[in-house]
């Protein structure tokens, strides 16, 4: 199978979406000629004209108020936010508007609008340029939260994500857009919460999303070598999360490492633990290990960076310590 890189899956994604359906488009913020911050959009101004890939100002509010306006009356567009951490200027949009609207409306009304945003450490672009803000989004009921690890299924999730009905946090990690991984040539959709095991074990669960699944299989790799089998999970859409999944492999396996990027406190790795320490105690033969990013903004240092957020070595110490 041929083999391309995660933003050209995500690039492919749109094309066939809105190749397939003309009330697909695109608002964004240097989106336009420049093709998007990560070239995900490279072409796509020549190939669809300005009024699909609509160029806005520095304003995240115009960005996303259009979206919704837009998907109020019948469109479906892909919103997006350069950095995650600018979604803050449109939290009343995203968490009181977007998140709220179907269900105020009884259903009469839906908002088919997908927000295209990145974040994480990785590229020394400091404070505020490199959260992880997942979890916040993972709080409010009525939003969709999607962080794919591999060009596989971002491009399946992707495609999923444009035709759904409410509105999607379509969240990338900024250090992996260059990444590449077989994608078949042929459509396929990839179904919300459908979680996929990257990698069998027997001996330890290690849960991981989006760039932290490649720190799970490089630790993974390295403890196989020493006689310890782990099993990848990656849950791929944390709303809806695929918890049956999770605890069929916390059954088999007895032990679990949940790992995220984001720092510990209030986070989506901590409510992981508490779901799976209320539905699977008794088959837990240690406590479940949490893996996260230091309480702290992230550095511009590249090397305090480093040591703010987890890596193999995090988890191999993690492993090793429940068993």
């Amino acid at each position: 199978m041929r083999e391309i890189e995660y933003r050209e899956a995500l690039r492919e994604a749109v094309i066939e979406e809105m190749d397939r359906d003309p009330k697909v488009f695109l608002v964004g913020e240097d989106i336009g000629v420049y093709g998007g911050a990560f070239r995900v959009y490279k072409g796509l101004l020549d190939k669809y004209g300005p009024d699909r890939v609509v160029n806005t100002p520095i304003s995240e509010i115009a960005i996303i108020g259009a979206g919704i306006g837009a998907a109020l009356t019948g469109y479906r567009p892909i919103s997006e936010i350069m950095f995650i951490d600018f979604a803050t200027l449109a939290m009343d949009q995203i968490v009181n508007q977007a998140a709220k609207i179907r269900y105020m409306t009884g259903d009469s009304l839906n908002v088919p609008l997908v927000i295209r945003t990145q974040g994480g450490a990785g590229r020394g672009v400091a404070a505020q340029h490199s959260q992880s803000l997942e979890a916040w989004f993972y709080h409010v009921p009525g939003l969709k939260v999607v962080m794919p690890a591999t060009p596989y299924d971002a491009k399946g999730l992707l495609k999923t994500a444009v035709r759904e009905d409410n509105p999607v946090m379509f969240i990338e990690q900024k250090m992996i857009y260059l990444n590449k991984g077989e994608v078949p040539e042929e459509e396929y959709l990839i179904p919300f919460g459908k979680a996929d095991i990257k990698k069998e074990g027997s001996d330890v669960t290690i849960f991981a999303y989006s760039a932290m699944v490649f720190e799970a299989l490089k630790a993974a790799e390295q403890l196989e070598k020493e006689g310890i089998s782990c099993e990848v999970f990656d849950p791929r859409t944390l709303v809806p999360l695929d918890e049956e999944a999770l605890i069929e492999s916390v059954k088999k396996t007895s032990r679990l490492v949940v790992v995220s990027e984001a720092c510990q406190r209030g986070s989506i790795a901590s409510d992981i633990s508490a779901k799976v320490t209320d539905a699977a105690f008794e088959w837990l033969d240690a406590p479940i290990k949490v893996v996260a990013g230091l309480n702290t903004p992230i550095p511009y240092n590249s090397t305090l960076e480093k040591a703010s957020t987890p890596d193999k070595k995090d988890i191999i110490d993690a492993v090793k310590g429940l068993l």
